[in-house]
């Protein structure tokens, strides 16, 4: 079986910062696509992020070749596509943590990620992810978010969850406690979903999700009208809208069918940006 898709991906400097630290994916030959949002101030960030969702993209075309060898332990417990995307993810890492050692001018740089694929075998999609990068999932007229934001202030709510409101807001926002390029090993969340036709995955930066409410962000792909590259383009408004204080990206997928045999693949899409 296959999935026909159609994604689109757009990036935003935003209002307020000099450069654009964002990045983003369309691998479409394996209906992989990423996010990811560096930080380490200067052009650090900026490397960081381009080195994850370049790293994550060779590992899976490695990987494509059954007899291609693993620098991972390969979990039996989990499928073959959960062990590639915790294994491409934790080589992003490994990746970006060494050319930070190696370059000063890069020390401490990281990443944030989060990365949907979807299965040559089954109705299923595949998302890992770490930092507060979001995915959401748009179905019958709701949005729901499928990621839990790696943050202080997601921390203190999971593990307080009568918190009150007033205390919540005193809790930095930006603080995030998960990244790429922090330790030797990150822990990576994994997570898998059953697709239907008709159903909208939306990769973000935090440019968007922490300016704007699901119900402003449902609000404007259900107002794109089922185009991809219009559902980004207003949602890259909306941020702006709202003060654009960072950064901007995101990435839209709708699934337009589901077939009994996968269709042929055309090339990588290269529509990287950062």
């Amino acid at each position: 079986m296959g999935f026909l898709l159609e994604a689109e991906g757009l990036t935003d400097i935003g209002l307020e910062r000099e450069h654009n630290e964002d990045a983003f994916k369309l691998l479409t030959e394996f209906n992989l696509f990423m996010v990811a949002d560096g930080m380490g101030g200067h052009n650090a960030g900026d490397v960081a992020s381009r080195v994850a969702v370049e790293t994550i993209a060779d590992f899976f075309r490695h990987t494509a070749n059954e007899d291609a060898t693993w620098p991972f332990h390969f979990s039996a417990n989990l499928s073959f596509e959960e062990n590639r995307m915790i294994g491409g993810i934790q080589m992003a890492n490994r990746s970006i943590l060494h050319q930070s050692t190696m370059n000063p001018a890069q020390e401490g740089m990281g990443t944030t990620i989060v990365a949907l694929c979807f299965s040559k075998t089954d109705p299923i999609a595949y998302l890992g992810h770490v930092g507060d990068s979001r995915c959401y999932r748009i179905k019958n007229g709701q949005i729901r978010l499928l990621t839990r934001d790696h943050s202080l202030v997601s921390d203190f709510i999971q593990a307080m969850p009568d918190l009150e409101t007033e205390k919540i807001k005193t809790i930095p926002k930006n603080i995030i406690t998960r990244a790429l390029g922090m330790q030797p090993v990150v822990e990576v969340d994994i997570a898998k979903v059953t697709v239907e036709k008709g159903d909208i995955f939306l990769l973000c930066s935090d440019g968007l999700s922490a300016s704007s409410s699901d119900e402003e962000i449902l609000h404007e792909v259900q107002e794109a009208g089922g185009k991809p590259v219009e559902a980004c383009r207003r949602l890259i408004e909306l941020a702006n809208r709202k003060g654009g204080e960072d950064n901007i990206t995101v990435v839209v997928v709708y699934v337009k069918d589901i077939l009994p045999d996968m269709p042929e693949t055309g090339k990588e899409d290269n529509k990287d940006e950062h």
